[in-house]
């Protein structure tokens, strides 16, 4: 029980430090192409001197080298989406979309690993797919924004089930490692074509970016991942995503008190984001309540 409570508090740690990724995302000025390949560049190159100081880099199979990588694209695919549902829109609702995460794992998790499909998860997962719809209803403005949110939380439903196994025979330092690696070379190569369709306004970061993006890679990239790849020893991809449903509400909050964002809300919003605070509650309750039945290993957590 106290590694499953030190899992969970590892897990909401690294929650809180994804949600502050989105006043970031506002507050870098780059497009959002190029604030993902700095994220990436200077993510990989932290770690990578840590782990060579602490002589704790490891080599890793060709197949499992192919995995990672592979991982590593979703994320920057994930990244890229993400930013760009907050320079199309705004924070809030990147982060709000961001909620359909729960839903797109409960669907994908059976899939990958040949299970049934736990109609559980399903319904809580939709519970924060309604409070989405109940906090915002869509503007056109919005319409683009909306987009690259939903396929962000299709990237972030994928990410942690293919982590799942990985995560068992490779360290979280190493996997992380190799995973930012993969994203960053595929992103060097796609950025061009990118480009054709969303021109960013200029290449190098100015000062205060580069101060932003250091947060965001050493805070907010390298320690976030490697207590949510821990974190996920101990609890399902299904709790962790279910879990990460806070990640917009810690965002949104910061967005309120940061930028002014609540003159937008009105009740709706709070509507909704108490149906996704439920979600939330009622899955870790069953969890624990599972735990405590010992039954742990067969509900996969």
């Amino acid at each position: 029980m106290i590694l499953m409570r030190k899992a969970f508090l590892q897990l909401h740690i690294a929650v809180f430090l994804a949600g502050f990724t989105g006043i970031l995302g506002r507050l870098i000025h780059l497009n959002e192409g190029m604030l993902v390949w700095y994220r990436l560049l200077l993510s990989v190159a932290a770690l990578a001197l840590v782990l060579f100081l602490k002589k704790k880099l490891n080599a890793i199979s060709r197949i499992d080298l192919l995995k990672t990588a592979g991982v590593g694209l979703l994320i920057a695919l994930h990244w890229v989406a993400f930013y760009g549902s907050i320079k199309y829109a705004n924070v809030s609702v990147a982060l709000v979309c961001f909620s359909a995460t729960g839903f797109f794992t409960s669907l994908f998790e059976p899939l990958v690993h040949r299970t049934r499909i736990n109609l559980i998860e399903v319904l809580l997962g939709l519970m924060a797919i309604v409070g989405i719809y109940i906090i915002f209803d869509f503007h056109p403005q919005y319409k683009t924004g909306i987009i690259f949110g939903i396929i962000a939380a299709i990237g972030s439903g994928l990410f942690p089930v293919f982590n799942k196994n990985l995560v068992k025979r490779i360290s979280p330092a190493d996997l992380t490692l190799y995973e930012l690696s993969g994203g960053l070379v595929f992103l060097t190569l796609f950025l061009p074509f990118y480009f054709l369709k969303f021109p960013p306004a200029y290449l190098i970061p100015t000062f205060q970016d580069v101060c932003w993006l250091i947060v965001l890679a050493i805070l907010c990239t390298v320690i976030s991942f490697e207590l949510q790849l821990k974190a996920l020893k101990k609890v399902s991809a299904f709790t962790a995503n279910l879990s990460y449903n806070l990640e917009p509400l810690y965002g949104i909050l910061m967005a309120f008190v940061i930028f002014g964002e609540n003159k937008s809300f009105h009740k709706e919003f709070y509507i909704g984001a108490g149906l996704i605070l439920l979600s939330i509650l009622l899955q870790t309750l069953r969890i624990v309540w599972q735990h405590q039945k010992g039954s742990v290993k067969s509900f996969n957590i």
